[in-house]
């Protein structure tokens, strides 16, 4: 007998929606599992409650999760208030697929573990096929688990509970020298992938301004951006390395504002700290002796990165 799964969508997602339903064929096929969504809804039927159904009916909810969804009172208030609670009651599984870069990490879909790998949106990847296969891979794994513990299985593991309080379940752990290597190598790709990005759309919006991003092999990058509005003070370089064992390095992954730099100088660095929960990077300012003191994902130290260094040359975003 097949799963049923609820999709959570904004309209605005449309697109994505369908582009799921074909990487979920297989499952389909399989039997393992059918799908719904207010695709599904006939003229005449009423909305509120066919929606309703479907959610009470479903072993999973996966939430496509973007900033229009986080927008949506209907889908982030209705659909997705009432499956945190039938989650805390042990009857449903939440699987989020973060679609677009939002503020997911300020939600409770911070405390389970979201798809694609890392949490890293669709709309990030090269190829959105791969991001798909990855979220997919993760629904046919959560497919063979229970749905998530509900507050009964909480107090027995956790101890007292207030009656009718619904508790959601952050799982503590520790992170060993091989995750934070693998999640410094992923953060540095991911910087050396928005560089490259960034310098191609910069380069291209403007005649006043040119932008050229270099690789200088598996473990560095450089890049220059030369405001020609400007008489002075219209270049910005930068170097990019990640220190991979390397002896003469502070932190997991450095930076100084010149091109082609030699390894062992920087103007800051980001180092690969963890809590109790999750991996982060936090970044260090080279001779102002502050750190940001913020916990921020790969994506967030990028576009931190490219702001500071591009303002170098007269160039800020609205």
């Amino acid at each position: 007998m097949p799963n049923n799964a609820f999709i959570s969508y904004a309209h605005a997602d449309d697109k994505h929606l369908e582009r799921l339903h074909k990487h979920l064929a297989m499952l389909r096929r399989d039997g393992r599992l059918q799908a719904w969504s207010d695709h599904a809804i006939i003229p005449g039927d009423n909305v509120g409650q066919t929606i309703s159904a479907g959610l009470e009916q479903s072993s999973l909810f996966i939430a496509l999760v973007s900033p229009d969804y986080l927008n949506s009172n209907y889908c982030y208030e209705k659909e997705f208030q009432r499956a945190l609670q039938l989650q805390a009651e042990g009857r449903l599984r939440i699987v989020a697929v973060i679609l677009e870069p939002c503020d997911w990490l300020n939600s409770p879909f911070s405390e389970i573990l979201v798809l694609p790998k890392d949490g890293k949106p669709v709309s990030e990847w090269t190829n959105e096929n791969t991001a798909y296969l990855n979220a997919v891979e993760g629904i046919r794994r959560a497919l063979t688990a229970s749905p998530s513990p509900g507050p009964e299985a909480a107090a027995e593991v956790g101890g007292t509970m207030v009656p009718g309080t619904a508790r959601r379940v952050r799982v503590k752990q520790q992170f060993d020298a091989i995750q934070k290597a693998e999640y410094a190598e992923q953060a540095f790709r991911t910087i050396q992938t928005y560089f490259q990005k960034a310098c191609a759309e910069l380069h291209e919006a403007s005649g006043q301004i040119r932008a050229r991003f270099e690789s200088m092999g598996p473990t560095a990058f450089t890049c220059t951006v030369v405001n020609r509005a400007l008489m002075r003070n219209g270049e910005a370089h930068i170097t990019v390395r990640h220190a991979r064992g390397g002896r003469m390095h502070v932190g997991d992954l450095s930076f100084v504002y010149q091109p082609h730099a030699e390894a062992g100088t920087s103007n800051g660095w980001m180092s690969v700290e963890a809590d109790d929960y999750n991996l982060f990077l936090n970044a260090m300012i080279d001779g102002l002796g502050r750190s940001r003191d913020e916990k921020v994902t790969p994506e967030q130290a990028a576009e931190w990165l490219w702001n500071n260094f591009v303002t170098q040359a007269g160039i800020e975003y609205e």
